[in-house]
């Protein structure tokens, strides 16, 4: 993995993994309070097909606000500009939770930039009549109240420390942190650690928290934006997923049956780092079947690129 910078009014830390020049470009965007530390379990594994790049939002990982907005939209095209910048057009978005929602509004927003989309376990409006897990629900009210939710993110990360915050988030996200990679942990561990003396840390994820429940709580706009995706789809949706529940994913592939959708058994909202195994297997049975057409898109804008630099050198 090399640790890399761009200038995008402002700096944008992202991690790139090399692969094959004639390979597809694959861009994996992390979710609420993530950073590229959320896809070291699988894309090394990515990286045998492809180039991977794993860029820090805006307020997130090691990117700072720099005068940036954290918002769903303001990211969303702070991620369309990183594709174009960094010559990934058109990629393969992977994206988790927040950051599934945001590939999503890209996919549709930006059809060009986008050859395929994996959405895993991405934030998308809850299926109505459905159940909703009581703890998730009292930790986001608390984030919409003005003054409630940066007290408690201040008392908590206090309280906390870096390691117990990590711990506590991985018992929220997996059935079982155990089957977490300790040496992924120690990196979330790293960041959270680096974050504490970030002063716009706290400002930036509850800017995006909010962000992103006013987008889910407007359902129909949100639907209408999933069905004007155009490319080739996969959902990959933990059956035990406390913040988005499986309901939600079903219902969205019964609106979409030109979509793939997998359910992992037993698994939480991170199953990219929970099974990364497991994970891995199913993208590849889908690039290799549904995805084909993804992948020879992007891998033919590629291998175009590689040949232009080739004769300009």
């Amino acid at each position: 993995m090399e640790s890399r910078w761009i200038e995008l009014d402002g700096p944008v830390h992202y991690a790139e993994w090399e692969g094959p020049d004639d390979g597809p470009t694959f861009v994996l965007v992390h979710g609420l309070g993530g950073s590229h530390a959320n896809w070291l379990s699988v894309a090394p594994g990515l990286a045998r097909r492809g180039r991977v790049l794993a860029p820090d939002l805006a307020g997130f990982g090691r990117t700072p606000q720099a005068g940036r907005r954290s918002t769903i939209g303001a990211n969303r095209r702070l991620l369309h500009r990183f594709i174009e910048s960094t010559t990934a057009s058109p990629a393969i978005l992977v994206g988790n939770s927040m950051g599934g929602a945001i590939s999503a509004i890209e996919a549709a927003d930006e059809p060009e930039a986008v050859a395929g989309l994996v959405l895993v376990d991405a934030a998308i409006p809850r299926a109505l009549n459905s159940a909703t897990d009581p703890v998730v629900a009292a930790v986001f009210a608390t984030y919409l109240v003005p003054g409630v939710g940066e007290r408690f993110m201040r008392t908590r990360a206090k309280s906390l420390g870096p390691e117990k915050l990590v711990r506590e988030t991985m018992r929220l996200c997996c059935v079982d942190p155990g089957r977490v990679d300790p040496a992924v942990i120690d990196a979330h561990v790293a960041i959270a650690r680096e974050r504490t003396r970030m002063p716009w840390a706290n400002k930036a994820f509850l800017e995006a928290a909010r962000s992103l429940l006013r987008r889910l709580a407007r359902r129909e706009r949100f639907l209408a934006t999933l069905h004007r995706i155009s490319c080739p789809t996969l959902m990959l949706q933990g059956d035990k997923d406390r913040l988005v529940p499986v309901a939600a994913a079903r219902a969205v592939a019964e609106m979409r049956p030109d979509w793939t959708l997998h359910v992992f058994e037993d698994i939480g909202h991170v199953p990219q780092l929970e099974d990364p195994g497991l994970w891995l297997a199913s993208v590849e049975i889908w690039l290799e079947g549904a995805g084909r057409a993804a992948v020879s898109i992007s891998s033919a804008d590629n291998a175009r690129k590689v040949g232009e630099a080739s004769g300009l050198s």
